[in-house]
């Protein structure tokens, strides 16, 4: 089973994000779970994940095809030690959230080393991430590969897997690969045999295993440019084969597969189109 649809919006209320994604046609989708400007939030009430989890049922909606995504204000990799302690604190805080929801995973971005090397800047990743895992209880920390924009860390598998080497937590850390991302990085998902060279690299540096999320995002940018400008699907430079063959992939499964493609209204159609061929290719 693959769990496919867009990052909704919690306008209103994270209640309201599930309802949403049903008029996408998911049967997964992605969230932020507070403001995603903002440092800080209140604590969860219990009234609120009651709420929620109420209308993720009456939606079908299981927690491991729910992806929650920090915020982008949070850099684990600021050189600067108060400014990390800080940043340590708040992401500890979305996974404590995450937690409180009832949910299993939070998506984020490795962070920047903000002209530091990636000898220096990879430990400080993964230092900040093993504190917020000691100090909740279950939630994973999925790891989003980057476009290699400026000096953020996470470009590359060679990377992600030095990452998950530092932190050493295998049941409570993972990766998410942004196909965008991916892309702009100078890997060429857009031919069969890139698509394939790309996971066999992924299967021997880190295993499906690890593979907790996706976000399936044509792009814009070219092969390379380290630029993150998404594009609806087909409209891209991946094109829709690209996508159906990743759903369609027997090694990837039981997993949220993301749309954070930039029409919303072109949401329904994507998704639809996704899930019927992942579950073609059931048989």
């Amino acid at each position: 089973m693959k769990y496919i649809g867009p990052h909704v919006s919690i306008a209103g209320g994270l209640f309201q994000a599930p309802g949403r994604a049903v008029e996408c046609n998911a049967n997964g989708f992605a969230i932020f779970t507070k403001n995603q400007r903002q440092w800080r939030a209140p604590a969860v009430k219990e009234e609120e994940k009651v709420a929620f989890l109420k209308h993720c049922a009456e939606g079908n909606f299981d927690a491991k095809a729910i992806l929650p995504h920090d915020s982008y204000l949070i850099n684990l990799g600021n050189p600067d030690p108060e400014k990390r302690k800080n940043a340590t604190e708040a992401f500890t805080e979305e996974m404590r959230r995450v937690e409180a929801f009832g949910l299993k995973l939070l998506n984020f971005h490795p962070g920047s080393g903000l002209g530091a090397s990636l000898d220096e800047t990879l430990p400080r990743i993964a230092e900040g991430i093993r504190i917020a895992l000691a100090e909740t209880e279950s939630a994973v920390a999925v790891i989003e590969n980057t476009a290699g924009q400026g000096n953020v860390a996470g470009a590359s598998l060679e990377e992600l897997q030095r990452l998950l080497e530092l932190v050493d937590n295998p049941k409570r850390c993972g990766i998410c690969i942004d196909t965008c991302h991916a892309y702009a990085a100078g890997i060429d998902l857009a031919t069969p045999e890139g698509l394939q060279g790309f996971w066999k690299e992924f299967e021997e540096r880190i295993g499906f295993p690890f593979l907790r999320g996706m976000h399936l995002n044509d792009t814009k940018s070219t092969l390379g440019s380290h630029l993150d400008r998404h594009a609806p699907i087909g409209d891209g430079l991946l094109g829709w084969k690209t996508f159906l063959d990743i759903v369609k992939d027997p090694r990837i499964d039981e997993i949220p597969m993301i749309l954070e493609t930039p029409e919303p209204e072109r949401w329904p159609e994507e998704t639809s189109r996704l899930r019927q061929a992942a579950e073609s290719a059931l048989g």
